[in-house]
């Protein structure tokens, strides 16, 4: 029978501590409720004694339904002068409203006396206390064993007591952590071994990344017998993060054989990483394992020419059952095979017009030296196979523009551009201005090319990124733009190259909206 493991979810309390991650309380009933439909049996929604925020999500969810998890409020143990009862964060964790609460409480003998300022035995009063407390108002409690792997190491046999202690208040499930992220996977082995046989209850596992060890940590308390795993969405949390569950997931369920969620949300696991990325606003991690846009990408040629013949040849998996797709890149690394197989990609024939994979593929490498990269800009990658190709015809022209930038000591700086173009036998000359000169280029040519491509107002510039490619040369050095636009159903990126950044740019720009505009042609929108 298949093993199954805890999932707990604290993407809404320890991944917000992360540096540029923060969420709203409507940001986190959004978040929860796509992590419930996933099958996470646990969420950890915050902290209600702690801010104002954690206590309007809390009232929130108590109007929603969660179908597969146990919604979770998080807190400390009764303060030292204190009675549980007479607490008010044990007053908040139970006006949160939540069936299960998690408590933590100290396993470090020198968090006790040094920063609590107690004694070891107060320390193990205050956790006994509180649990047995939260057990007479009819909640299941978990217990965070925070800093256990540091105590341990320190101080085996009171770490084993506050254990103990949590274990005789009426915990429900143990969760061993290292809280600090400094222990290493031979260590969990170790000392989980030891400490296993003292607890009669489910054990849980809290890892953080700041030795790069979390997922192995993670995994090994799970071979030693562990039954929860705590973690975040993308591995989001203070300094380094915590442990990220999408690789959790992705090794418990499709490589160590046992069952997380249903089988059939495994396959959303991409959908879910970016889903949390987009509303975090954090950009998604490309190199992440399982979920990353390039956990299936492949640039050498010699790859590209195995996986066509076996993708188990390079892929530890196939890409499909994690809800993600199988790229091959073209760059100056690339042979026939990974023209061949874009091309195919692409919908493009070759070889009836002079053009072969090769010629492409040593047209590129000249552009790569000059400083263009194609790996990352696949929507000019497609426009330069195409024209190259006599698969595409230029739908407009640029016949000359002007940009004027003004300043003065009294205002900002203001940019003006004067642009014509020819579309077919027409010109069209048009002005704009915009903020700075690149704004203003984009939008005198949208201006000039809206009467003839209409369709060209529902895309939109979401990313302007500018490089220079060999700094010896100072301000006159070369730089590379790469522009990401976006419309209703499509992402892509274009490139320009020049020693004038507003020439570098201006190719982006064109390349950009001759990709809409071919996007549209294959499906027949124009």
């Amino acid at each position: 029978m298949t093993k199954e493991i805890m999932l707990y979810d604290t993407t809404l309390r320890d991944g917000t501590q992360g540096e540029q991650v923060n969420l709203s309380a409507e940001d986190k009933l959004r978040i929860a409720k796509r992590l419930d439909k996933f099958g996470i049996h646990y969420i950890e929604g915050g902290w209600p004694g702690s801010n104002p925020k954690d206590v309007r999500f809390f009232k929130m969810t108590q109007k929603s339904g969660f179908a597969n998890t146990r919604m979770t409020a998080f807190g400390s143990t009764r303060h030292a002068q204190k009675t549980p009862e007479n607490d008010p964060n044990i007053k908040a964790l139970l006006k949160a409203g939540t069936q299960t609460v998690t408590i933590f409480g100290k396993s470090w003998d020198l968090h006790a006396t040094e920063i609590l300022s107690v004694s070891n035995d107060e320390n193990l009063a205050m956790i006994e206390e509180t649990l047995r407390y939260l057990k007479t108002q009819n909640k299941e409690v978990i217990y965070d064993a925070e800093h256990f792997f540091d105590g341990y190491k320190n101080n085996a046999k009171y770490a084993l007591r506050t254990v103990k202690a949590a274990i005789n208040g009426g915990a429900d499930v143990i969760v061993l952590c290292d809280t600090n992220g400094g222990t290493l996977p031979h260590e969990i082995q170790a000392i989980m071994t030891d400490v296993m046989p003292h607890i009669p209850l489910p054990v849980g596992i809290h890892t953080h990344n700041d030795c790069g060890l979390a997922l192995a940590n993670s995994l090994m308390a799970v071979q030693c017998g562990a039954l929860m795993v705590q973690g975040t969405i993308n591995g989001y949390g203070e300094r380094c993060g915590n442990v990220d569950l999408i690789a959790v997931m992705g090794n418990l369920q499709l490589k160590m054989g046992y069952s997380c969620v249903r089988e059939e949300s495994i396959k959303h696991l991409t959908e879910l990483s970016r889903y949390v990325s987009d509303i975090a606003n954090v950009p998604p991690l490309n190199q992440r394992p399982f979920a990353g846009r390039s956990a299936f990408a492949h640039k050498a040629g010699v790859h590209v020419s195995a996986i066509l013949k076996n993708p188990s040849a390079y892929e530890h998996i196939d890409p499909e059952r994690v809800g993600n797709r199988r790229r091959v890149l073209v760059s100056d690394l690339s042979g026939k095979s990974n023209i061949e197989y874009k091309t195919k990609e692409m919908g493009i024939e070759l070889g009836g017009n002079g053009y072969d994979s090769k010629k492409i593929v040593n047209e590129i490498k000249i552009m790569e030296d000059q400083g263009y990269q194609f790996d990352a800009a696949e929507g000019s990658l497609e426009l330069l196979v195409r024209k190259a190709t006599g698969q595409f015809k230029e739908p407009f022209t640029l016949e000359s523009f002007r940009v004027i930038i003004e300043k003065d000591r009294s205002g900002p700086s203001t940019s003006q551009v004067t642009i014509k173009v020819s579309v077919g036998d027409e010109q069209e000359i048009t002005a704009a201005e915009g903020d700075g000169p690149v704004n203003a280029l984009d939008n005198a040519l949208r201006k000039a090319l809206n009467h003839f491509f209409p369709q060209i107002q529902e895309m939109k510039l979401v990313d302007f990124k500018v490089r220079v490619i060999e700094g010896t040369d100072g301000t006159a050095a070369k730089v590379r733009v790469k522009i990401e636009s976006r419309d209703s159903q499509e992402i892509w990126t274009t490139v320009g190259v020049s020693e004038n950044i507003i020439e570098a740019s201006w190719q982006a720009l064109v390349d950009s909206v001759q990709y809409k505009l071919l996007k549209d042609l294959k499906r027949g929108n124009s």
